[in-house]
C-alpha cells in the first residue's frame, strides 16, 4: 500500500458525497414550473455549487423577475421551504459510489477527514445523518458562517486552522467551480470529482477523480 501524500482531506457535500447537485435541480424546475417562475436552464445552473446565501439571493431575484413580490430572504426561503417540507428528500439513495467507505477508510489509514461545504448547518447535519456519516468528520464547516462562502476560501482557511495544518499537507475534494476556486485560493490542491452534465470547466482542479474511492490510489 503507498503512503498517501496529505495529512487531511477537506471535503465538500453536495456533488462529491452525495449526488445532490443534479437532483436540486430538478426540484427548483419543479418549484419554478409551479409557481410559474419562468426560468432558463442559465438560472438552473448557477445554483450549482451555490451558497445557501446565494441561493436566498437568486429566489428573492426569481420572484421579483416573474412579478410574483418583493421578498426579504427569509420570506422567499419560507416559500421555497412550504414547497420543499411536502417532497421528502431520500439522501440516502444520493450517496456516489464508494462515498462512505472512502471516507470511513482514510482515518483508518491515518488521514484526517474535515468537511467544508456551502450548505447551512441546519442541510449539512441532515445529509450527514442520513448517509450514516455524523460522526465522520473531525470538523464540519458550513459556508453560511461566513460573511462570503465559496469561491472565496475563507471556508477553507478555517477548516485549516481547525485542524492545524498548512494548506501544502491537505487536499480538498470538490466538483464545482465556485468550490475549486476557494481550494485554489486558499492554496490546497484541489481534486474534482467529475461532473460533466451542467456544461462548466473542471479544468483549474489539479486532478480530476470519476469516483472517491480513486483518492485511495493517489501517492
Amino acid at each position: 500500500m503507498s503512503v498517501f501524500p496529505f495529512d487531511a482531506v477537506i471535503f465538500d457535500m453536495d456533488g462529491v458525497i452525495v449526488d445532490t447537485e443534479y437532483y436540486y435541480l430538478g426540484e427548483t424546475a419543479a418549484f419554478a414550473k409551479e409557481l410559474g417562475l419562468n426560468l432558463s436552464q442559465e438560472d438552473l445552473n448557477a445554483q450549482v455549487g451555490a451558497s445557501h446565501q446565494f441561493f436566498l439571493h437568486m429566489l428573492v431575484d426569481w420572484f421579483e423577475r416573474a412579478g410574483k413580490g418583493h421578498f426579504t430572504g427569509e420570506e422567499a426561503l419560507a416559500r421555497w421551504d412550504e414547497w420543499a417540507h411536502k417532497r421528502p428528500r431520500d439522501y440516502q439513495a444520493l450517496i456516489n459510489p464508494g462515498a462512505v467507505e472512502t471516507i470511513r477508510e482514510l482515518p483508518r489509514r491515518g488521514v484526517r477527514v474535515a468537511l467544508a461545504s456551502s450548505s447551512s448547518m441546519n442541510s449539512i447535519v441532515e445529509v450527514l445523518g442520513a448517509c450514516g456519516l455524523s460522526d465522520a468528520f473531525e470538523y464540519v464547516v458550513s459556508g453560511e458562517q461566513f460573511k462570503e462562502s465559496k469561491p472565496e476560501p475563507d471556508i477553507y482557511l478555517h477548516a485549516l486552522d481547525l485542524l492545524g495544518l498548512p494548506a501544502d499537507r491537505c487536499c480538498c475534494v470538490e466538483d464545482s467551480v465556485p468550490g475549486i476556486t476557494a481550494g485554489k485560493r486558499a492554496g490546497l490542491t484541489v481534486i474534482a470529482k467529475r461532473e460533466e452534465r451542467f456544461g462548466f470547466s473542471q479544468d483549474a482542479a489539479d486532478k480530476i477523480i470519476d469516483q472517491l474511492p480513486e483518492l485511495l490510489e493517489l501517492a
